[in-house]
């Protein structure tokens, strides 16, 4: 099921993130009596959830920075999860996770 999780911006505006809610295996589950979305408010503003994400970016560009022949172009991609606790998340609890990295080096002039 979709639910629509809502987070405060710093500016006092709001915005609201599409979010899948986990299959359940058992025990408790949240159902409704309508196709409409669940709306959940998350529990820090949106700019908070995304700071999470600065260290893991900083760490990737800065090793692929120090390699020998270091690139003259980066580009890393990444995706992102919302969750109402968590706000941003990289990877799940396993170990998944899926980074998209280009190099790009100029021949000598």
């Amino acid at each position: 099921m979709k639910r629509l999780l809502e987070f405060t911006l710093e500016d006092g505006n709001t915005i609201w993130v599409e979010v899948d809610e986990p299959e359940t295996q058992g025990g408790a589950a949240r159902v409704s009596r309508s196709d409409q979305k669940t709306v959940e408010k998350a529990n820090q503003s949106f700019e908070t959830a995304l700071d999470k994400v600065k260290p893991t970016a900083n760490a990737v560009i800065a090793k692929l920075r120090s390699l020998v022949d270091a690139p003259d172009e980066i580009s890393v991609e990444f995706g992102l999860k919302f969750s109402a606790e968590a706000g941003v998340v990289l990877a799940s609890a396993g170990i998944e996770a899926n980074y998209k990295v280009t190099l790009k080096w100029q021949k000598d002039k």
